[in-house]
Parts: structure tokens; sequence; C-alpha cells
């Protein structure tokens, strides 16, 4: 959810200076910065040697200044899960291979998988307004429901703003347990115009999935949360998936969350938070076993019928130079080996993720403890990381090995 992390840790770092209690900092921090990192590998079926993967881990803990990571990697020989650094930067705790930790934007793919579901059981159309789910939500500043549609809410081409925009870190750091009620959250962003006219541009809005969450709500008379669990969570058997609500902590074993409020900054815990400030935008806690299992799932057709899958990969371009395009909260980068994978990356005060699959079985998962505050090489290093996993895996890869 958290986007722009390493310009959101200026504005951290004003929240601090003027008083705003985020968590004692952390000891011994500088040395560990410096500070060779160890990378291991746990739970190894795979017969590849991940020279290049633990290059990027070892630099994501490193030069990148991130306390801990992980990668999860699986493909049709196996999987493996490599780890760097620090779970716990005071009792120097090393990352578990079986971690699990919030994912932010991550969240996006399974809401949009909920409604692609319900489109499949003619409960919600597409390209219907999102006045017909949200009467009179919508409205105001320009900004109106009855022109658009829920399609362009999933994709990012509704025009309705942000509301990270205007949601300040200071305002959440405040008081990090306080319940965010998903319309208080809409109204914030509601209060501004509009980007652009729905259906004429691209911009990336958190906003639109707080009202894809509140349409699957109206649709099924659930939370979207439930909707998850019983649609996804359950069918998968994902163990480590959560869509924790109100509830602060991390079930299960997880590595502490850590923000950098200015460039020298020692650490500050942000473990404990309330994640409803991110909803159905981002608020849900997984590992990389079970984000692998998903991704996996989801593109080669276990969880849509082939119509609506095809719609979900229905892409446009977002103007980024690598080649990123956006379809129905599913986004595809080309990989440097060829062909192309599919994923999400995810930004939460504490955890950055990126994951992506190929629709030849092949996954992988990232995870680093810390955002913001990381180097601006950490985001970079860990879609590197993603797609050196992807490309290790390949058929290439294969025959060689």
């Amino acid at each position: 959810m958290i986007k722009h992390s390493r310009a959101l840790g200026g504005a951290l770092a004003l929240a601090v200076a003027v008083g705003v209690a985020v968590g004692a900092p952390t000891d011994d921090d500088v040395p560990l910065r410096n500070a060779a990192a160890t990378v291991t590998a746990a739970e190894s079926t795979s017969t590849a040697d991940h020279t290049r993967l633990r290059e990027l881990l070892q630099r994501l803990t490193t030069v990148d200044g991130g306390p801990g990571a992980l990668v999860e990697v699986r493909d049709r020989r196996g999987s493996a899960v490599l780890t760097s650094g620090v779970a716990d930067v005071k009792s120097h705790a090393p990352v578990r291979s079986d971690s699990r930790f919030r994912i932010g934007s991550m969240t996006k793919p399974f809401v949009a998988t909920v409604m692609l579901q319900l489109v499949g059981e003619h409960r919600v159309v597409l390209d219907a307004p999102v006045e017909r789910y949200l009467p009179g939500v919508v409205r105001g500043h320009g900004n109106d429901g009855r022109v658009i549609t829920v399609r362009q809410l999933l994709q990012h081409t509704s025009g309705v703003p942000d509301v990270l925009d205007y949601l300040s870190p200071q305002e959440i750091l405040k008081d990090p347990l306080a319940h965010h009620d998903t319309r208080d959250l809409v109204n914030i962003a509601l209060a501004h115009p509009p980007t652009f006219e729905p259906g004429t541009g691209w911009r990336y809005s958190n906003t639109g999935y707080l009202l894809a969450g509140m349409i699957i709500e109206k649709a099924t008379g659930h939370t979207y949360g439930e909707e998850i669990r019983r649609r996804i969570i359950t069918p998968l058997g994902l163990r480590d998936t959560f869509v924790p609500g109100d509830a602060s902590a991390i079930p299960g074993p997880h590595p502490r969350g850590y923000v950098r409020p200015g460039e020298d900054a020692p650490l500050m815990d942000i473990t404990a938070i309330n994640p409803s400030v991110a909803g159905s935008g981002g608020e849900m806690i997984s590992s990389g076993t079970d984000l692998n299992r998903f991704l996996d799932a989801l593109v080669r057709g276990r969880l849509l019928q082939p119509a609506h899958l095809r719609e979900m990969m229905k892409t446009r371009p977002t103007g980024n130079s690598d080649g990123r395009a956006y379809g129905l909260g599913l986004e595809s980068r080309p990989l440097p080996c060829g062909g192309l994978y599919w994923g999400h990356t995810g930004d939460f005060l504490g955890y950055e993720t990126a994951g992506g699959a190929t629709v030849d079985g092949r996954q992988a998962t990232v995870m680093v403890n810390l955002d913001p505050g990381g180097s601006d090489a950490q985001s970079d290093d860990m879609k590197a990381a993603v797609q050196t996993a992807l490309c290790e895996g390949g058929p290439s890869a294969s025959s060689g090995g």
C-alpha cells in the first residue's frame, strides 16, 4: 500500500522530529549495516546453487540497508528458501525460512481475484458503474461513481485520487494502533479532484481498492476478508495467510518490521500497527510459501475461469521504463531471459515485498523487513531477485542442471 517509500522517509523524519513516538531506536544499528551478511539456505529441494540470488540478498542486507531479507523460489524441480541478515536487530536472531510478514499491495491480486469470481457468478459486472453497487459513495469534487466502472477501479484507470497522497505518515504514526474506517479513508481521497477523466489515463490508486473491497461486501453480504478466506485461503491451504482487520500483531514466526526515519537515523520498530489503515488496499499478512502457491494457482487457472483470467491479464502500459504493464490487480514485466512474469509488489510500514510467477510453473517471492528507509536501490534489487530466481528456474536453466 505504502508508495514512494524512499520519499516517505522524509515525512517519517519529520514525524519523529515533531515528537511522534514510533518506537525506540534500535541497538547496534550501524555495525549491522556495515557487516557482511551471511546468506543461508533452508528446506532446499532444488539443485540450483542460486549464486546470483545470494549476491542480491547480501546486497539487500548490506549496502541497501535492510536488516533482513528472504527469498523463496519454486519450480517443477523443487523449492528453496534463502535468507540473509537478521529478523531482530536487538537479539540478532536470523530471519527464519518460514517467516510471515505484511505484504502491502500484494493484497490487491487477492481482492481482484475475488471480484472476478463474483463476475463469473454474475453478481458483479466488470463494466458496470460503481454507482450500481455503492450508490452515492463516489461523489463530489468532480468524482462521480456513475461514470467510473469496476474494471477501472481494478486497473487504476478510474482517476480516483489516491488516499495516500493526502494521508500523512505523521497521522498514522501518531497512533499506530488506531482503527481506520474504510469509508473515512475513501472520503479523505474524494475531498480532492480526480487525477484524470475515467478511462483516459493510468495512475496507481489505493482508493480504488478500498472501493473494490466495499463492492465485494455489498455484493456478498460479507467482508472482503471473509470472502478471501472462503474463496482463496481455505481452498489453497494457505496456512500463513491472514486478513487481520484490526489485529496489530503478526501471528507465528516473523521478523520485526522497521522504518528508518532519516538517512543516518537509527532504525525504529513498527511491527505492531493496526493494518486497517491499508484495508483492502494492502492489509494482508502472508509468507513466501503461501504467496508462491497463490500466484501459481492464479496464473495457471486454478482460481478463475479462463475468460476471467484473460480479463485479469489484459494489461495497459504504466509508463515504467522496465516495461511494467497493469491488468486487473496483476501486473506483468518482461524477464531478462525472455517472456513475461506476473505478480505484484507491496509496501507496508516495516516491510517491502515483491513476487512473481510464470505460466509454466515458476514462482519467486522476496521480502525485506525495512520500509521506508532503505536505499534507492532496495526496490530495484528486490525486483532483480525475483527476475533472477524466475530465470534460474527457466527451461534453459533446467536443461543445463
